[in-house]
């Protein structure tokens, strides 16, 4: 059951967004006058949001200047990557047993259109795609919480922009990350809750936290 939504949430969903959106950078400041008028609203479930984002780690609270965008070392990516692997894994240990064979096809669905993404270098795409896919089960694991604390953990992660790949390093990284979703589909559909959840928190999640070095490489 989804819980009901304040004010306060849906202005965390959205500066969320618009930061993995990337329509929001590091370091950027964030404008509590543009985001009041574009969601039509007062200033108090901003300002209430802003104090959740900084107290969450994904926005600093800076003297005399205000809230900003915080930078992600590749240090904390990789202490949050492995927090994130066993959240992920104990998800899709509670999720397996109610997964239905709609879900399998929905993510058999992320999965080819994951593989046309990479096939057409639109990795942006295959971002979107990927957390969808990841999505379907953790919705279905029954704890509020632990979802919560997942989209939280993942808030933290800002939009990487990939450069041109004339050396198809992206594509074989990608490509493969996508041979593990396949894996795991496996997995779910032989209802085998253990081994899903030991092979995303040990093999998947530490080959996301290489992608990420690989994006932030590809970024300097």
């Amino acid at each position: 059951m989804n819980k009901f939504k304040t004010l306060k949430d849906h202005v965390y969903d959205y500066i969320a967004d618009q930061i993995l959106a990337g329509n929001l950078r590091p370091e950027e400041k964030i404008n509590e006058n543009v985001i009041c008028a574009e969601l039509s609203i007062s200033r108090t479930p901003v300002r209430e949001a802003l104090i959740q984002l900084a107290s969450e780690g994904i926005l600093d609270n800076v003297p005399r200047k205000g809230f900003v965008v915080k930078s992600l070392s590749e240090k904390e990516a990789s202490e949050l990557y492995v927090i994130i692997g066993d959240l992920d894994g104990l998800a899709a240990r509670l999720a397996c047993p109610n997964l239905s064979e709609k879900d399998f096809k929905d993510m058999q669905f992320y999965i080819d259109s994951m593989a046309l993404t990479i096939q057409s270098k639109n990795y942006e795409m295959y971002l979107v795609q990927q957390k969808t896919f990841h999505q379907v089960y953790i919705d279905k694991c029954g704890n509020s919480a632990l979802i919560e604390e997942l989209a939280k953990m993942k808030n933290k992660f800002l939009k990487k922009s990939y450069l041109d790949d004339p050396e198809g390093v992206i594509s074989r990284t990608l490509t493969a990350t996508n041979d593990e979703h396949r894996e795991i589909l496996k997995l779910f559909e032989e209802y085998k809750a253990e081994e899903v959840a030991k092979f995303l928190a040990e093999v998947h999640w530490a080959s996301e936290n290489a992608h990420f070095d690989l994006m932030s490489l590809n970024e300097k």
